[in-house]
């Protein structure tokens, strides 16, 4: 499986949190927080990000968090009255890029072949959630990156 090495820096986010079993849920999450930023005009040559955040094998499903993100520029203000959007901060670092065709199957095989990958290359995994990184949309780019947090 073939990686790349990059260094992203702080991002700024607004995002929409789920808690619960991972899943088909997800996509309805990351659907309405794209509806919202459409709304609002941030949807247009967006990063979005979908993050695990918790260890499906070591936290019990009704405790597993799921942020769908979208990164914010220095200058795009929140509304308060949008509630349901919460603003953060994706801290930077080195991170391991394997670029996945966006289907669920080609997903979750990717998943089982990245920590082989990983190792084989020499790399330890950070303490930090993997990033599920979506630009455009699926009509003109049908891949995502699934971002691995690595110590150099």
């Amino acid at each position: 499986m073939k990686c790349k090495l990059e260094t992203f820096p702080p991002y700024r986010i607004a995002y929409m949190r789920r808690v619960g079993p991972y899943g088909p849920a997800n996509v309805e999450v990351m659907e309405e927080l794209k509806k919202w930023a459409r709304k609002n005009q941030l949807l247009d040559s967006a990063i979005l990000f979908a993050i695990p955040q918790d260890n499906p094998q070591t936290t019990a499903p009704e405790h597993c968090r799921f942020d769908a993100c979208i990164v914010l520029s220095e200058n795009a203000q929140l509304n308060a009255a949008d509630s349901a959007i919460r603003e953060g901060e994706l801290a930077g670092g080195n991170y391991l890029v394997f670029e996945v065709k966006h289907t669920a199957e080609d997903i979750q095989r990717a998943y089982t072949e990245i920590f082989p990958a990983l190792h084989s290359n020499g790399y330890t995994m950070d303490d930090k959630p993997i990033l599920e990184k979506y630009t455009g949309d699926l009509t003109t780019n049908p891949y995502c990156e699934i971002c691995v947090p690595v110590k150099m």
